[in-house]
């Protein structure tokens, strides 16, 4: 028997995974809807039979039994009736990649742990800083956007308070707008900033920074004696996916020497935009940018990077342990510069796809997304029944279902049950949020090879749950 990959294990590895690929490559062949519509309670009785602690059945059988238990009803992202949340199909190059990484199992912390991995990976955020703009850049692959907002916060910290001997982090404030993301008032709590460590800046109509309003903001964090630790801007908010006004933004923080970190997480696909490249116009003057290649670049999760202006600035990260990096080794070791120690390989899924299909090609692909965005804005905005309720920079389209005669409470209460109704069905997969203190639902089209007929079906379902909801609800009404 030889369980571990080897020499000896060589060609039962070649075996099993094409087994696993055929299988795989049936599912989305043979995929009709994003979800099979199994209930939790029928999922839930299907994983509890397993016996994890019987005897091993053995590779094969174990992996059909994936196929069965998880592949048959996962969440497929390329099904064009998955339209919830940021979630991408992705890149054939970078999904065979993964198959690489898993089994070389490199380790990119230290050069000696993964050698050319680690040259590559600075490679490419190398060629990600000169994207943004950043001259002397660094930078690190991350597991996702929270780390990398983390890690740019941490950076900042550690200057704010290195340029103000005496400070203490209960002195520091981060601002940003209730459109950033959560992970921002998550870092600062892990930080060790008090609780009224985030100061809210005011936005404008359409959810974006407003840049006066900012300059305001750090008068008053001035006039209470507290440090500005660091403005968070976003290139692509979550829920409307605008982008906040970048160069206007950099000139107060420029004015002020404040840091300036802007999370383009959802938004860094612009980067290679041929046609919208320019609503990043400003970035280039940011301290430190975070970019979600797993939302924007069709990437497999994860695959994300924090980019610093200055590679120095990452020193703040830095720790050396004797047995790792020592500090006088001069190998390139990407954990000076990491919160991750052992750390997947996951810069290679990146490479291949830009080896493969090049920049302006992935480029194209989230043009396509964008335009396909701005067709279904003009489609629901012509619906009768469907109501648009902001326009976005990016693939987002928030909505409510809210036919002739159903008031605005009405409309509240359907919510969450077309979004629960569709869910359940499989059919087709919509997200919900909350917009100006109204529910509503959310479309975010990552897919390029969706369609607005696609769109359309989806839509239609969306009507047909909605319509379905009232009439029990008027028969409830009756019957009471």
């Amino acid at each position: 028997m030889h369980e571990l990959l080897s020499a000896a294990s060589a060609d039962a590895y070649a075996e099993a995974l094409r087994g696993t690929v055929d299988r795989v490559a049936s599912r989305f062949r043979t995929t009709t809807q994003p979800f099979s519509g199994a209930s939790r309670d029928e999922l839930q009785a299907l994983v509890d039979v397993v016996d994890l602690d019987g005897p091993g059945q053995g590779t094969n059988a174990a992996l059909r039994e994936i196929d069965e238990l998880f592949a048959r009803h996962a969440v497929y992202f390329h099904d064009p009736g998955y339209a919830a949340h940021l979630n991408c199909p992705v890149a054939v190059p970078a999904v065979a990649a993964e198959a690489v990484i898993a089994a070389v199992n490199a380790s990119v912390d230290t050069y000696d742990q993964s050698t050319v991995g680690t040259l590559m990976e600075r490679r490419l955020v190398a060629w990600t800083a000169g994207r943004l703009g950043f001259v002397d850049g660094g930078g690190v692959f991350t597991s996702g956007g929270t780390q990398s907002n983390l890690q740019a916060l941490l950076v900042a910290r550690e200057r704010a308070l290195a340029h103000a001997p005496g400070a203490h982090p209960d002195d520091l404030v981060v601002l940003a707008t209730a459109s950033g993301h959560f992970s921002v008032r998550n870092a600062v709590r892990l930080l060790g900033l008090p609780a009224d460590g985030v100061r809210l800046v005011p936005v404008d109509e359409d959810g974006r920074m407003r840049a006066d309003a900012l300059a305001i903001a750090l008068r008053h964090v001035e006039r209470d004696g507290r440090l500005p630790m660091a403005v968070v801007a976003t290139a692509g908010t979550t829920d409307r996916g605008c982008v906040d006004p970048l160069a206007a933004i950099a000139d107060v923080c420029d004015a002020a020497d404040v840091w300036l970190h802007v999370d383009a997480a959802y938004g860094c696909g612009l980067l290679v935009s041929p046609t919208r490249r320019h609503l990043l116009d400003g970035v280039e003057r940011a301290r430190s940018v975070t970019v979600d290649f797993h939302k924007a670049f069709f990437q497999p999760v994860s695959s994300s990077a924090l980019v610093v202006r200055h590679a120095a600035d990452l020193r703040h990260v830095a720790h050396h342990a004797d047995y790792l990096n020592p500090e006088d080794s001069d190998e390139p070791n990407q954990v000076d510069v990491s919160l991750q120690t052992t750390r997947r390989f996951d810069a290679l899924k990146l490479w291949a796809t830009l080896r493969a299909l090049g920049p302006d090609r992935i480029g194209e692909m989230v043009d396509a997304t964008i335009d396909l965005t701005a067709a279904v804005h003009d489609l629901v905005e012509r619906d009768t029944e469907l109501h648009l309720l902001a326009r976005t920079d990016l693939s987002t389209v928030l909505f409510r279902y809210q036919p002739d005669g159903v008031d605005d409470e009405q409309a509240d209460a359907l919510v969450a049950g077309v979004r629960r109704r569709l869910f359940d069905a499989g059919r087709a997969l919509v997200a919900r949020t909350v917009l100006d203190g109204r529910p509503c639902l959310k479309l975010t089209l990552l897919n390029p090879e969706t369609s607005v007929a696609d769109v359309r079906h989806v839509l239609e379902l969306v009507r047909a749950a909605g319509a379905a909801l009232l009439a029990e609800q008027r028969l409830a009404e009756v019957a009471r």
